[in-house]
């Protein structure tokens, strides 16, 4: 297993994983969409916001807890749905799981899976949230959302921003491709990686064969190698409708993952969500969307006062989640930054990540003068002017 106390920060671990994964998988988890302005923008935009920290203050009793659908979490993060996460590490999803459980945080479970939500809640446990890709036929999804429930997932997150596919060029280019093929390219990349090879691949594949997409109803379940995460969707006839579908058949939390405009974020309420994820995907659908962070204020002012808003997208230090939770957050999604994690070292990769944000999100509201998630407001934020 690789050293992870080497690692002191995400873009460590970040390294890491660069390091041991295939090019094609590494790039399809890591990259974004065409020119990855988006991809870019999401950082860039961390840094446009500056802090203005209060001095001379009793922070020795610092708390991190924060509280989601009337529920305390230790810290003000919960781990993103990533599809992929079990092809990192063997068994990913579960070592993520745990560690989020160990964290006391949420973890989200993604429809392309490859680990059933039912073993994921009966071998782990912990706060489950599970996203959901509505499938063509809306039979099949409420299929999923019924095993979601049974299996006794509290919030169901659909993704609203995907009408269609984005457009990751650097897929074709690594030889990758839906459904999944071997070529030139992508054997040699696999054969020059014999770690993930022989420890991720190997492993499935001598514990029963290749892994498939678990979750997708039986009739659309395959191997990876005969779907990567596409079999049966097509989202670009979706309308509000179906979250209205989803809320009369859904008991638990319901939220729209995907929302940047303020009108949209009124309207999943109005249609009968419990909150909203501010989200533009990672940068990995449209390339020139405006970055999450940028967009939560409008979007936090126009529902935040009744509802829950929630932000991802390009989460990679202690400070960002602290600016979030300045702008109005009532918590942070992080995705890529525990996949690395998790591909390094399984769940003590996965765990070292979190770790990551605990350090770093304390020791940042100490600077700031802050002991409590509460006391992170706007007035301690101030934006850099755009020249």
């Amino acid at each position: 297993m690789a050293r992870i106390d080497d690692a002191y920060n995400i873009f460590d671990l970040r390294d890491k994983a660069k390091a041991r994964l295939p090019k094609w998988l590494f790039e399809f988890v890591d990259r974004g969409t065409e020119d990855e302005v988006a991809l870019r923008n999401n950082r860039e935009a961390f840094e446009r916001i500056k802090l203005k920290p209060r001095v001379l203050r009793d922070v020795s009793g610092r708390n991190l807890a924060t509280t989601v659908f009337g529920k305390q979490h230790k810290l003000p993060i919960a781990i993103a749905p990533t599809g992929a996460a079990g092809m990192m590490w063997y068994q990913g999803e579960l070592e993520l799981a745990r560690a989020a459980k160990a964290a006391g945080i949420p973890f989200t479970l993604a429809t392309g899976s490859i680990t059933s939500m039912e073993k994921i809640a009966t071998e782990v446990g912990g706060t489950l949230w599970m996203q959901l890709y509505m499938f063509q036929d809306r039979k099949l999804s409420l299929e999923l959302v019924k095993r979601a429930e049974n299996a006794g997932f509290e919030a169901l997150l659909v993704t609203v921003d995907t009408a269609v596919s984005g457009n990751r060029e650097y897929n074709h280019r690594n030889g990758f491709s839906v459904p999944f093929t071997y070529n030139s390219r992508n054997t040699l990349d696999v054969l020059t990686h014999p770690r993930w090879l022989f420890g991720t691949l190997g492993r499935y594949i001598a514990t029963g064969g290749m892994p498939r997409h678990e979750n997708y109803p039986e009739s659309l379940r395959k191997q990876l190698g005969g779907g990567f995460g596409q079999a049966g969707r097509r989202n670009d006839s979706l309308t509000w409708d179906d979250l209205k579908m989803l809320r009369d058949n859904w008991p638990g939390k319901l939220l729209a993952k995907g929302v940047l405009h303020p009108e949209d974020a009124e309207l999943a309420i109005a249609n009968g969500a419990d909150g909203v994820v501010v989200s533009n995907h990672g940068g990995r659908c449209l390339d020139a969307t405006m970055a999450p962070i940028d967009a939560l204020p409008a979007i936090v002012k126009a529902v935040g006062h009744k509802t829950t808003v929630i932000v991802d997208s390009g989460f990679r230090r202690g400070t960002d989640v602290v600016k979030a939770m300045a702008l109005g957050a009532d918590t942070v999604l992080v995705g890529r930054s525990t996949l690395y994690g998790t591909a390094v070292a399984g769940y003590d990769g996965a765990a070292r990540a979190i770790q990551i944000f605990q350090e770093e999100i304390g020791r940042t509201m100490a600077l700031c003068g802050c002991t409590s998630i509460d006391q992170l407001t706007p007035e301690l934020l101030e934006y850099a002017k755009i020249s």
